[in-house]
């Protein structure tokens, strides 16, 4: 089917995509696992449902995603370079005259690909996805239904119902265990205990929800004196108790952080002069940060090559390392240039721009001096530093172990 496409390319796409794949996978799964950690704890301190943890993470997977592409894709090529490297293959390809820029045709095909996800991604989807995060995070604070009925505690309903849940089965849809106590405007208070009970929502008004209970008793006291009449006992299978729901305020319109902004609304702002410097100032450095990262995702295929072909007769992995910290110390440069520009102390250009072209300076003499220069390595001196001290730290196990094995011989019998 793909016959038209010649082997190298399809050898090396197959090369560049699994590793990378596995990478954003376990990156973005990293990251979640994190996460989902904090909202459990979060959800289950406002007494919500667990499936709102599920739905809050499920909104935070294109920030997250956002994250992941760039790092997948950089060590899907670092890994299939460096596959090349260590197993001579590299040397032939070389050999028969295929330049570098010939075998980056594939993977800047896969880069360019994921450049168009990630523009859609942090220009479009994460800025709404992060806006209903924060709408789902305000109505378990806000105490929304079914997060703020806590079980095991009192809950205040309405000003005049006092509500207690024992236990709560299938995302809180059957409760056991309940307990209710409503005081009414004519002075009379009803005691009121279940074994079982569901809330339902009224189709006439939504302020009003309905908790049906079944095989309880109701106690209902006149508010006399012990010499009036007894309080009225009532034992029931069934009953409707209705709620009054707080009054809950609305969430806010999205827009409140410029992150929540999309690329039209960032451009609108951002160079509107009517609008407050402040706002301004936020929306171009929160613009020039998702465009940086964007466009530094073209410099990402450089630094794989340059850091994937270790020296000659060697298998070091240093470059792995090095190119996971150098990536990651560009991201969180680039978060303190958008902070720093978003006050308007410096001119977003600035802060954002020029940590770009220095790292494109630095990548872009990285993959010359392996591409075009004989033996040249990008990370030579610390290549070199890394096998003396790993050197060293087995010569010293080794005279461990040798002094050991000395004093381990028994003294002569006399």
């Amino acid at each position: 089917m793909f016959s038209f496409i010649p082997s190298i390319d399809r050898y090396i796409f197959r090369l560049v995509i699994v590793p990378m794949l596995g990478v954003f996978a376990l990156a973005a799964t990293l990251l979640l696992l994190d996460k989902m950690l904090s909202l459990f704890e979060f959800v289950s301190t406002e007494g919500g449902p667990v499936g709102v943890v599920f739905k809050m993470l499920a909104s935070l997977i294109p920030e997250y995603a956002s994250l992941a592409i760039p790092l997948g894709l950089m060590l899907g090529i670092l890994l299939a370079f460096r596959k090349l490297a260590t197993s001579s293959e590299l040397d032939t390809l070389r050999g028969v005259g295929m330049g570098y820029g010939r075998m980056l045709r594939v993977p800047y095909i896969i880069t360019a690909v994921l450049i168009a996800i990630n523009v859609a991604l942090v220009f479009y989807i994460q800025p709404v996805s992060r806006y209903y995060y924060e709408q789902l995070e305000y109505e378990l604070r806000s105490g929304a239904l079914g997060a703020s009925i806590k079980v095991g505690e009192f809950t205040s309903l309405a000003d005049r119902m006092a509500l207690r849940i024992d236990d709560s089965e299938d995302d809180g849809r059957r409760l056991q265990g309940i307990f209710a106590r409503v005081a009414s405007e004519q002075g009379d208070v009803l005691s009121i205990s279940a074994e079982e009970g569901a809330f339902l929502a009224t189709t006439d008004n939504p302020d009003t929800i309905i908790l049906r209970l079944s095989n309880g008793t109701i106690v209902q006291d006149m508010g006399g004196t012990a010499d009036e009449e007894a309080p009225r006992v009532l034992s029931f299978t069934e009953h409707n108790l209705p709620i009054d729901l707080p009054a809950i305020e609305a969430f806010r319109d999205r827009g409140d952080a410029e992150r929540e902004y999309i690329l039209p609304e960032l451009l609108r702002i951002g160079w509107n002069s009517t609008a407050p410097e402040a706002k301004r100032d936020a929306s171009q450095a929160s613009f020039n940060f998702r465009l940086v990262e964007v466009v530094m995702m073209l410099l990402l295929p450089l630094l794989a090559v340059a850091l994937g072909i270790p020296p000659k007769r060697s298998t070091s992995a240093l470059g792995v390392f090095v190119s996971i910290v150098m990536v990651v110390a560009y991201h969180k440069v680039n978060q303190y240039g958008e902070d720093v520009a978003a006050l308007g102390r410096v001119e977003p250009f600035v802060a954002l721009w020029v940590p770009f072209l220095l790292f494109a300076a630095l990548i872009i003499w990285m993959f010359y001096r392996v591409a075009y220069v004989p033996g040249g390595q990008a990370i030579g001196a610390l290549e070199s530093a890394a096998a003396k001290t790993a050197k060293g730290i087995r010569r010293i196990f080794k005279i461990r172990r040798r002094s050991k094995g000395a004093n381990a011989i028994p003294a002569p019998a006399e």
